[in-house]
């Protein structure tokens, strides 16, 4: 909703309000009735012809996400007015928030700060009305926009009943088009029972041009345990697997985040999400910068599937460390984060930890992040270092030092970061400076006399 604007459009015997939200579309009361923008009697007529009262607060809410004209903003509180009353200085508020205003000891305007001649308060009714006939004719077009869609979201659900090949393929781009535009839509395939009708076109014979978009449509619905589990048959996860790694780059995310959200099953098994195909399809949709949205996607189920201890030997086998150390310095702060929780979590294990050790860059690029992203990203990368120098102590914490550890892990151990993390920082200080002499360490770690 936009900022508040004083208007200050007024004349002798009305007030006129721009209602067009770019100063282009000024209105008095006389214009809005002539033009049908007021209605009359408070009430708004519905197709049958009878008149309904609409509750204002209610339509509000439900029409939040709209641009609302900035002379219906209330100046204290930025949020659209129910009840409009005028002061003194001819500002006018939302009832409430002017007395609560009043209440707090305060004897000015809000907008102006001049000092009040009059602390009484007027209703706009002028106002009112224009407030609640535009929010009013609103949420009639939304409605019935919204019972359109819902009665094509049906035509198109007993189409796909009757219909096979490309007239197929065309009811579901056009189900999915308006599931992933109305919510009005996603309602009426789950309250019409059609969410399994959908799920029933994916088997070990759907065409990828099927699949894909059935994967679209199912991704934008919220499926209960019952869809969940029947998507979680060993013949549709076989189809989304293949797809993962053929599609395109779409149908790729889509796949990735259907699979995600079955994992969210109580009773979802380790073994569905084994597949060494699945992994590397992660993989490749990870290392492909092209896309930002599929690398988040591809690391937030990565990480997911990394919670399942079974998993992580299978991720570990097929070379995800390294290739994940050397994607570091290239991603946004939240997908590193990820790539860090599962490098951390993959150093749990003994492969993991050979893994990172082996891989040239792990020490420099690790050692970059300390104290550059967030305290949680520190964290991380302070766990992975620490499984590494552990592992070997001499080779590794002389790399570590080299690569500025000590300096970052002074900075660490001075800032207002949790004493947990300031422990850890201490204790693999103290590991990098065994290979050391007093006088070569601090030289090492580039201090200036007063930190020494």
């Amino acid at each position: 909703m936009p900022m508040y604007q004083p208007s200050g459009r007024r004349r002798d015997g009305g007030v006129m309000y721009d209602v067009g939200g770019d100063g282009g579309h000024v209105l008095d009361l006389e214009t809005a009735v002539k033009d049908g923008i007021l209605g009359g009697g408070g009430g708004v007529v519905c197709g049958t012809g009878v008149t309904e009262k609409l509750d204002l607060k209610k339509i509000i809410e439900e029409l939040e996400s709209i641009d609302v004209p900035s002379v219906f903003i209330c100046p204290i509180s930025l949020e659209p007015m129910q009840d409009p009353v005028t002061i003194c200085t001819g500002q006018t508020y939302e009832r409430s928030n002017i007395v609560k205003w009043f209440s707090m000891g305060h004897f000015t305007c809000p907008t102006t700060m001049q000092e009040l001649w009059d602390d009484s308060i007027t209703p706009n009714k002028t106002l009112y009305q224009l407030i609640y006939s535009w929010f009013s004719q609103k949420y009639l077009v939304m409605k019935k926009r919204s019972e359109d869609v819902q009665g094509r979201a049906l035509e198109v659900l007993e189409t796909l009943k009757k219909v096979k090949g490309q007239a197929r393929i065309q009811a579901l781009k056009e189900l999915r088009h308006v599931v992933s535009v109305h919510a009005s839509a996603k309602k009426t395939v789950a309250d019409n029972g059609c969410i399994g009708l959908i799920s029933s076109l994916l088997g070990p014979f759907t065409s990828h041009a099927v699949g894909s978009e059935v994967i679209g449509i199912l991704v934008c619905l919220s499926l209960d345990l019952e869809s969940k589990s029947n998507l979680l048959q060993p013949a549709k996860i076989s189809l989304m697997v293949d797809m993962l790694n053929e599609g395109s780059i779409e149908t790729k995310i889509n796949c990735t985040k259907l699979i995600e959200i079955l994992m969210e099953g109580k009773d979802f098994e380790s073994e569905i999400v084994s597949s060494l195909s699945l992994l590397v399809g992660l993989l490749r949709l990870v290392k492909d910068k092209r896309y930002p949205n599929g690398i988040l996607a591809g690391l937030t189920l990565l990480k997911t599937i990394c919670l399942h201890e079974l998993v992580r030997n299978s991720v570990v086998s097929i070379g995800a460390v390294p290739q994940l150390v050397e994607l570091l310095p290239h991603l946004n702060p939240e997908c590193l984060e990820l790539a860090l929780y599962i490098l951390e979590v993959l150093s749990t294990l003994q492969e993991g930890r050979l893994a990172l050790k082996v891989c040239p860059n792990t020490i420099p690029n690790v050692v970059k992040l300390l104290m550059r992203v967030s305290e949680s990203c520190t964290q991380l990368a302070l766990a992975i270092l620490s499984a590494v120098c552990k592992l070997a102590p001499v080779e590794c914490a002389s790399l570590a030092v080299e690569a500025g550890l000590a300096a970052k892990l002074l900075l660490v151990i001075q800032s207002g970061c949790n004493p947990v993390l300031k422990q850890r920082a201490a204790e693999l200080l103290k590991l990098c400076s065994l290979n050391y002499t007093a006088t070569i360490f601090i030289s090492k770690c580039k201090l200036t006399r007063t930190i020494q």
